[in-house]
């Protein structure tokens, strides 16, 4: 299998501008060239919102228009997550858009209760692994960060993508956390996170990241707005994991899909 080349991209987001967020990260696609993925940050067209109502999508509006447009023209896959409605109720949804017009999505499951995300969207109640030229990716938004069970490998992903809206003042837990999560679970590991700030007084640092398997940086942002690729090898992976199997030693366990009341 091929590698697989991986694209972020780290820098501000204007407060519930959508307009002025797609011409922002337009002229960062613009920028890439030979990459197979571009991964956006959370909530990208707008910072993380809790006024759903004011500026929520759909899926035929005009951000997921202008995601797929990118995805046809520059051949890749764009990924990033969106304030999505769904007839009477608001979820968190991180939306990929594949080169052929294909759309599939991942509603966040782990919403930010410190935030009060939880009284303005609804949890999902599936994972989401995406396919790209063979390669098995895991999509989780922000807080599902904190939570390693969701995020537990269970040989069904190589590469799993983190996007964010995480503040200053949890730096640290970022930083910590993203590594631990390549780990234990013998993974690439792809983290977006915003630069900035918001109105409410909230501040991002970045440190977006791509990570491999040991969970060591193959590319770091910092506090930096920043374009960075890197390509995933899949053989080194392999070997690695031949070589070092503790997935064989994993404890067993199930997670229950059950559909989440609200």
């Amino acid at each position: 299998m091929r590698d697989l080349n991986v694209t972020l991209i780290q820098d501000e987001i204007s407060w519930q501008d959508p307009a002025a967020n797609r011409r922002r990260y337009q002229g960062h696609i613009e920028s890439v060239s030979n990459t197979d993925l571009i991964v956006l940050p959370e909530m990208f067209s707008t910072g993380f919102s809790m006024q759903p109502r004011e500026k929520f999508e759909t899926m035929e509006g005009k951000t997921v228009a202008w995601m797929l447009e990118n995805a046809r023209k520059h051949g890749v896959v764009l990924t990033g997550s969106l304030i999505m409605k769904l007839q009477d109720r608001f979820v968190n949804r991180m939306i990929w858009a594949t080169p052929d017009g294909e759309l599939r999505w991942y509603d966040k499951r782990h919403l930010f209760r410190f935030s009060g995300e939880h009284h303005h969207y609804h949890a999902g109640n599936r994972r989401a692994v995406f396919e790209i030229n063979g390669w098995r990716v895991a999509v989780f938004i922000c807080y599902d960060l904190r939570f390693p069970v969701w995020s537990r490998n269970r040989d069904d992903y190589d590469v799993g993508i983190y996007v964010a809206n995480w503040p200053s003042p949890r730096q640290y837990a970022w930083d910590s956390l993203l590594p631990a999560r390549a780990i234990e679970n013998q993974v690439y590991v792809v983290a977006v996170n915003r630069l900035g700030s918001n109105p409410l007084g909230d501040e991002y640092s970045g440190g977006s990241v791509i990570l491999d398997y040991l969970g060591q940086p193959m590319e770091n942002c910092r506090a930096t707005r920043m374009v960075a690729s890197a390509d995933l090898s899949f053989q080194a992976l392999e070997d690695f994991r031949a070589h070092f199997p503790a997935a064989l030693d994993r404890d067993d366990f199930a997670i229950h899909n059950a559909e989440i009341p609200g």
